[in-house]
């Protein structure tokens, strides 16, 4: 059995793949009617969404397949006290595949632990959302022709930006992309991304405070909201929300072939007057999403992915805890404290990433 966690529990490689069958679904939607025919998925959203559950509900039964689950928190045995561990294991026994957002980070790892069938991050927290990242590959691979090449410019709030941190890490296994990281001090790309990712492979990037400076090297430009209900300070997020704002006179700055995506929603960030030039492609991008989540859901399905990927470099220890408060580890019940070594050695919680502290004698 096989769970899509992160970006890097696919090869570059599968990553193609996925694309090249999405194509082919687009295509031909008719083919894969009936692929699901008697399974069920899953949708457990312990945090509000719209288009990644549609997305994902739209997926499954168009692939003849049929949907349960909850989008309310309140309406599950969460609101009882339940683990989310022994939530996934119960739902187990009732559908075939399971996606899963929750507002710590690292619980849908913790859930796939505990499944006994595959489990889909749909999004932890500010960590990662790696379903949304196969939207956005698709999207820049339909648009440009290649992922390979690209300057990339991310805007906005890259701390918490989860959306942010998942294509990052997609973009390290493409050759020669550069990347531009455009944010307030405060929403800088966390270092776990930075060191993790980019000095980690070895990606030329930069980091600036002015979208105007970014616009006319950029072949794709990724905005992103910033999000209230990431910030613990309510001030800090009044002073930074207006940040940065697209518009049209703005965009004439960029290459005519520049691509706009944006993992939606918006709520200032874009102006509406930029949805009709012909270069905004975030609504191609939400359309998108549904033809790689149906082929996701096939492939997890498929018998070719019922070997396990456990992550070997995981381990115990009882010297560390995690730095992080909003971590899956704070609050899940006899949990596991797991650590991995990234490439520097640094020790990080396997759950969210986050750097681990050694506890004091």
């Amino acid at each position: 059995m096989r769970s899509f966690i992160d970006i890097p529990d696919f090869s570059k490689d599968e990553l193609l793949d996925l694309m090249v069958l999405a194509e082919d679904i687009a295509q031909s939607p008719e083919k894969y009617a009936e692929s699901c025919k008697g399974k069920k998925l899953a949708t457990l959203f312990f945090e509000p969404s719209t288009r990644t559950r549609l997305s994902f509900e739209a997926a499954m039964l168009e692939l003849g397949g049929s949907v349960l689950g909850f989008s309310d928190p309140d309406s599950s045995s969460a609101s009882k006290g339940e683990s989310v561990s022994d939530t996934t294991r119960i739902v187990s026994c009732y559908a075939d595949i399971i996606a899963m957002r929750h507002p710590l980070e690292g619980a849908p790892f913790v859930g796939s632990l505990s499944a006994t069938v595959p489990v889909i991050n749909a999004g932890d927290g500010g960590h990662c959302h790696p379903t949304q990242t196969l939207a956005d590959l698709f999207t820049i691979k339909r648009e440009k022709g290649s992922v390979d090449n690209l300057t990339v410019g991310f805007c906005g709030d890259l701390r918490y930006g989860r959306t942010v941190h998942s294509l990052i890490s997609a973009l390290s296994m493409f050759e020669n992309v550069k990347v531009v990281l455009i944010s307030p001090e405060e929403l800088r790309l966390p270092e776990f991304i930075r060191k993790g990712v980019l000095e980690a492979h070895g990606m030329t990037y930069r980091e600036t405070r002015s979208l105007e400076e970014s616009l006319p090297e950029l072949d794709v430009l990724y905005m992103t909201r910033i999000q209230r209900e990431r910030f613990d300070d309510v001030t800090m997020y009044e002073r930074l929300k207006d940040s940065y704002v697209l518009t049209l006179e703005k965009l004439n700055l960029a290459k005519r072939d520049t691509c706009v995506l944006h993992p939606l929603p918006r709520v200032n960030e874009i102006s509406v007057k930029v949805d009709a030039d012909p270069r905004a492609c975030y609504f191609k991008q939400a359309e998108n999403g549904k033809y790689m989540r149906k082929a996701l859901i096939l492939k997890l399905l498929s018998k070719e992915s019922l070997s396990s990927t456990e992550n070997n470099e995981m381990f115990e220890s009882e010297k560390h805890y995690c730095a992080n408060p909003k971590c899956i580890s704070k609050t899940e019940q006899e949990i596991t404290n797991y650590f991995i070594k990234d490439k520097k050695d640094n020790i990080r919680c396997a759950y969210c990433e986050v750097g681990a502290i050694e506890k004091e004698d």
